[in-house]
């Protein structure tokens, strides 16, 4: 008989329905519908403490309160990391460029690594990538899928 490692909880939410997965440190990833990472997990559908605490944040950023980041547990390399870290720095209903955090982090030349650790974040929307933007202004790349990306910037612009 086997055990689940991680529990995981479907999220309605105004971009699609999320996928919240959680082990027992803290929230390994938030997914999006159509994402393909799903089949990575073996999880079990339930409730635990981080999946609450995520999902209160979901809800408080969608009713544009504000909120605390809940635990987050995952692997990524100390670039990746810090990337990650520059994007929770973005504040609310502003964008910065890929070039922008390149530099932020103290990597001015890494600007296709800093966009390939912006496609690997695990926790969309609480790590907000959707804030990430060419320098031309363009939307790019985004695993939610464009549209998505431009509700969400829609939506902060809209406060």
């Amino acid at each position: 008989m086997s055990t689940c490692h991680f529990v995981q909880q479907l999220v309605p939410t105004p971009v699609g329905v999320l996928t919240l997965i959680s082990d027992t440190q803290g929230i390994v990833r938030i997914l999006w519908p159509n994402s393909s990472e799903k089949s990575n997990f073996l999880a079990c559908s339930g409730q635990n403490l981080h999946l609450s605490q995520t999902i209160i944040a979901l809800e408080k950023y969608f009713s544009r309160q504000s909120f605390s980041l809940p635990v987050f547990h995952t692997s990524g390399t100390d670039f990746q990391k810090s990337v990650w870290k520059a994007l929770q720095e973005i504040p609310y209903g502003t964008t910065q460029t890929y070039a922008e955090i390149a530099s932020k982090i103290g990597k001015p030349r890494a600007i296709r690594a800093v966009a390939t650790a912006i496609g690997r974040n695990p926790f969309c929307i609480l790590i907000p990538c959707h804030r990430v933007i060419g320098t031309n202004g363009e939307l790019r790349g985004f695993a939610g899928g464009l549209p998505a990306k431009q509700w969400l910037l829609d939506f902060e612009k809209a406060r």
